[in-house]
């Protein structure tokens, strides 16, 4: 994990400078000057003049230190400028990523139950659609939608004042993420279950006896979950960075919105302390996965 993230770090932080232009040049141009003198000073004050080495070590000893750095648009303390935005995207995915898991793993079970019914064909035209579906084209549409019937439009204006109030605002932007979520989980759940379902000791727990309920649930579920709980946790990992275009559409100040903002103005500070906070995500939840595995198939044993 640690090596993983020393590489991101290395990679995200030569990249940006492999950009062309800096603060100070897109400063400079948006105010029409061409003082060079001027511009010099103001890439000594960021430190923007200083050897790439350099400027990593400072940071990473920043980071070791819990000191992420001043924001070079806005002045303030990059913490400061992303603490309270991480909530707000945490609670957005959290929302989507329980919509998938409770409507995709269901009817992925159905799908694979009742396989070649009505109902299945039905299911499965869902799957396509929310797979086919562009997250942003349909939070579009249900703001239209909200418009034309309720004559007001979900987005985010003001901070939530209760809990209810929260559910609220964020369940609309995270069901159209949900959507396209829940339909891939429904598809890998329905394949995974079809292939458990062919098995031998599935055979046999039906010659025993054994209830249609336990062996779908008790038996083929659980053996066939390995596959889904490997996708449902590099959702979770990219809804952490992922929400983009929907924070955008539906106004929310989330930390992927703001990250295309810092990247748009060269805002190292921000860009790669979110960037690393989203990486350390994703490696941490990939890590809880693993360990995962060994609760779910008994079969699975780490060495210590």
């Amino acid at each position: 994990m640690l090596l993983t993230l020393f590489g991101i770090s290395v990679l995200v932080f030569v990249m940006l400078r492999l950009v062309p232009g800096n603060i100070a040049d897109i400063l400079f141009d948006a105010a029409g000057m061409i003082d060079t003198a001027d511009k010099a000073k103001l890439e000594h004050d960021l430190g923007l003049d200083k050897p790439i080495v350099v400027q990593y070590g400072e940071w990473i000893n920043g980071l070791a230190h819990g000191d992420l750095g001043y924001s070079y648009v806005s002045e303030k303390p990059a913490i400061d400028e992303i603490l309270p935005r991480i909530p707000i995207t945490a609670k957005l995915a959290g929302l989507a990523l329980a919509f998938s898991v409770i409507f995709g793993v269901p009817l992925g079970v159905i799908s694979a139950v009742k396989q070649n019914t009505v109902l299945d064909y039905f299911l499965r035209v869902i799957s396509l659609s929310g797979l086919s579906m562009p997250a942003f084209w349909l939070g579009l549409l249900i703001l239209m939608a909200c418009v034309a019937w309720f004559g007001f439009i979900p987005i985010y204006t003001d901070p939530p004042k209760g809990f209810w109030d929260a559910l609220w605002l964020f369940s609309v932007p995270a069901a159209a993420v949900g959507f396209r979520s829940s339909a891939l989980v429904m598809r890998l759940t329905r394949s995974a279950m079809l292939e458990v379902l062919r098995q031998d000791y599935i055979r046999t727990a039906r010659a025993k006896g054994a209830s249609d309920r336990t062996v779908n649930y008790r038996h083929a579920l659980r053996n066939a979950l390995l596959p889904v709980v490997t996708v449902i946790g590099i959702e979770a990992a990219f809804l952490m960075g992922g929400l983009i275009v929907t924070e955008t559409v539906f106004n929310i100040p989330g930390i992927a919105r703001f990250l295309v903002e810092a990247i748009r103005w060269r805002d190292y500070p921000i860009v790669q302390n979110l960037v690393m906070f989203i990486a350390a995500v994703a490696v941490l939840i990939n890590f809880l996965i693993d360990l995962l595995y060994a609760v779910l198939d008994p079969r699975i044993r780490y060495a210590g």
